[in-house]
């Protein structure tokens, strides 16, 4: 099984990473690694654009500028490892989802205008953290969630979320011991089928 991981974290103490760290630590397989605070990712500009449709149009997809959408469609299983930060997640995660959002690569349209995923992928699981109260899940989990079965063909979406972290009394030990906990029943249930 080839996992990829995708971490938008850019803290090195980070308590998402430290969550993530207790996932990837169980489960025996090849990773792939993605520290989008070490990747040069640009938003897409008229330029890069530009080019992607164009490579995209003539399906030539051995340009660099594809690697990581064939990743991404390449993977077993995908984890996704961002902070809570803004209502959403890090710039740069977004960044990341543009670059790999490629038709033709991860999905394509169908001759009836539906859109079909090419994502070998069967199980996503995003894992993230906040200081304080997630307000809605909608806005960061949920908008790759959608993306991820919508168009990548993903149906088997997971969410490991520890929040208000920063919260004055908070048992912070307790909070993310419970975070773990969840990944142990997810693996576990990932283990029986």
């Amino acid at each position: 099984m080839k996992i990829l991981y995708v971490n938008a974290t850019v803290r090195p103490d980070s308590r998402t990473k430290r969550i993530a760290r207790y996932l990837l630590d169980r489960i025996p397989a090849e990773k792939k690694i993605v520290n989008l605070g070490e990747e040069d990712i640009r938003p897409l500009n008229n330029e890069l654009l530009e080019l992607r449709t164009r490579l995209t149009a003539e399906e030539e997809f051995d340009n660099a500028i594809f690697h990581y959408a064939k990743d991404y469609a390449d993977a077993d299983m995908i984890i996704i490892v961002a902070p809570y930060w803004d209502l959403s997640f890090p710039a740069i995660l977004k960044n990341y989802i543009e670059a790999i959002n490629v038709n033709g690569i991860v999905f394509r349209y169908t001759d009836q205008g539906d859109v079909e995923g090419l994502c070998k992928a069967k199980k996503l699981i995003y894992v993230t953290t906040s200081g304080g109260k997630i307000v809605s899940d909608e806005f960061g989990f949920g908008y790759v969630k959608t993306l991820a079965k919508e168009f990548h063909g993903i149906e088997d979406i997971e969410y490991i979320k520890a929040e208000e972290l920063d919260i004055e009394g908070a048992k912070v030990e307790e909070i993310l011991e419970k975070a773990e906990k969840k990944i142990d029943k997810i693996l576990s249930n990932i283990n029986q089928s």
